[in-house]
């Protein structure tokens, strides 16, 4: 049954022209240590950043945090993230930003770069304020990052709300009406949506070629034709492939794009909370509460077991648990909900990372400082792109995390653990 409705179309927005070279302030920076980006995985309202293709100019749609003191933008361009320096650093005037309100009471802006000037490996970093070292800490609430693939070097559209306004996020929750904002000529859109099993990531000593995992091919729900600047909504979780392109001499290029509950990134129902109680319980108890007659009461009862009768503690680590659940969601969203990725399986369990590499290759290495009753302990993700999951990272598991690991699920179910509760008021 299709299950899109679409209406009303929307005209795409020209864009200005590209910053002219003599007016940019460029400068060459030297040789400077490598950035942590550890501050970027901090659940705090944050830099959202994307990207269009207009012509020969590259559309940089940023949106500041509530609270963001709005004055000078500054990007700056890396050959990638083991350069020693970026290639260029720019100041982007006010008057050339196009800014407006945010509903969440953020400022949103936009502007151009010459593509020629971005090839395709470059990262992007955009920051709020005065010109500063791009060094550690980063923090998500003046400063992000973006990678430019030729898949998003090359991409005319964005994903926009019913409104106009850029996503700058993966996901849309079920229900939501959103568009496909198309740089020029309306273009055909054609959209498939497949299911996505909610398989959770293994546990980092596990040997993936000793378990049978998730199908190769997602199934085909069903699929809709529609066109560009359309207003759409899906109503069931699941896994959109938007299509767009083909008239007028436009490449066909396609986005993925996650439906997540109404809720999302948080949960609501029983059965939203049992599920991430995976990465504490075994197959048997996960089974036993899922299958529960009262499944609300039985999550209940597994936390109040963990907090030894205690009820305030027992609150505490539920909120603290689905927090970081929730924080997830929010930063690693991909074809399934980021909780159920590599790197939210790390996030929900041990918490933000407290040091973040990024290596030329791609890799990224979070370091802690404890894990369990041992020691500290780096882990490395190597990336693992297609076409549903452009950024999904792969946890390169080894053997001897195990007793570590068991360790941090122990401190969990019995109350050892104290971490503080991630809180977002965006929303997002």
């Amino acid at each position: 049954m299709n299950r899109f409705l679409s209406w009303a179309l929307a005209l795409a927005a020209p864009c200005l022209a590209a910053l002219p070279r003599a007016a940019e302030a460029q400068t060459q920076a030297p040789a400077l240590p490598r950035p942590d980006f550890a501050g970027l995985y901090r659940d705090v309202p944050r830099v959202m950043l994307d990207v269009r293709r207009e012509l020969d100019s590259l559309r940089l749609y940023v949106r500041l945090p509530a609270g963001t003191a709005v004055g000078q933008l500054r990007v700056a361009a890396w050959a990638g993230y083991g350069a020693p320096a970026p290639q260029w650093q720019d100041s982007i005037p006010r008057a050339r930003q196009r800014r407006r309100p945010d509903v969440t009471g953020g400022t949103r802006a936009s502007f151009c770069v010459a593509v020629a000037r971005v090839p395709e490996g470059t990262v992007l970093q955009v920051q709020v304020g005065p010109p500063g070292p791009a060094v550690a800490p980063q923090n998500a609430a003046t400063t992000a990052w973006l990678p430019l693939t030729a898949e998003r070097l090359g991409r005319p559209f964005i994903v926009t709300d019913s409104a106009g306004l850029p996503l700058l996020r993966g996901y849309v929750r079920a229900g939501e009406t959103f568009r496909v904002d198309n740089y020029g000529l309306t273009q055909p859109l054609r959209l498939r949506r497949y299911a996505v099993p909610p398989t959770p990531a293994l546990p980092p000593m596990t040997n993936p070629a000793t378990v049978v995992g998730p199908p190769s091919t997602l199934p085909l729900l069903d699929s809709a034709a529609a066109r560009t600047g359309q207003l759409l909504r899906c109503d069931d979780p699941s896994l959109l492939a938007l299509r767009v392109g083909g008239l007028g001499g436009q490449e066909p290029r396609t986005l993925a794009l996650l439906v997540a509950n109404g809720d999302y990134p948080n949960l609501r129902t029983a059965a939203q909370l049992v599920e991430p109680l995976r990465y504490l319980t075994s197959t048997t108890e996960h089974q036993r509460l899922a299958t529960a007659a009262d499944p609300k009461r039985a999550v209940d009862g597994f936390w109040l077991n963990a907090a030894h009768d205690n009820q305030p503690l027992g609150k505490i680590m539920i909120r603290n648990y689905y927090g970081r659940v929730a924080a997830a969601n929010r930063l690693f969203a991909a074809h399934k909900a980021g909780f159920l990725t590599d790197r939210g399986l790390l996030y929900v369990v041990l918490g933000a990372p407290q040091g973040v590499r990024r290596l030329a290759s791609g890799e990224e290495q979070w370091s802690y400082a404890k894990v369990g009753n041992g020691g500290p302990l780096t882990f490395s993700f190597r990336p693992r792109p297609s076409t549903f999951a452009p950024d999904n990272y792969e946890l390169v598991r080894r053997p001897e995390y195990e007793k570590p690991w068991f360790g941090a699920v122990e401190q969990w179910r019995n109350a050892q653990t104290a971490p503080s509760a991630p809180t977002d008021p965006s929303g997002r």
